[in-house]
């Protein structure tokens, strides 16, 4: 198991677009990979999922794999998120 923490610094946090950009980097890989916030963890390939977390500009996220590909995971999703979520 692999995580890191990060904190999001678009303007619409992890919502609609960016959490799609999101989701689709989480299902290029084959580990388990989840996002925990406030002691909530769901699966980051899950779009009901990410949303309901509510992630705002700001907040902090761990990002959370496991698996064959797990720090390849975690690291992109981080920079993904450190750079913007394409916004």
């Amino acid at each position: 198991m692999y995580s890191r923490e990060v904190t999001v610094t678009n303007d619409v946090g992890l919502h609609a677009r960016p959490a799609t950009f999101f989701i689709q980097k989480a299902n290029e890989y084959k580990s388990s990979i989840w996002v925990e916030k406030e002691e909530r963890k769901i699966n980051a390939k899950s779009l009901l999922g990410v949303l309901s977390l509510g992630i705002v500009k700001n907040s902090t996220v761990t990002i959370i794999a496991d698996g064959v590909d797990e720090e390849k995971a975690v690291d992109a999703l981080v920079d993904l998120i450190e750079k913007g979520l394409n916004d």
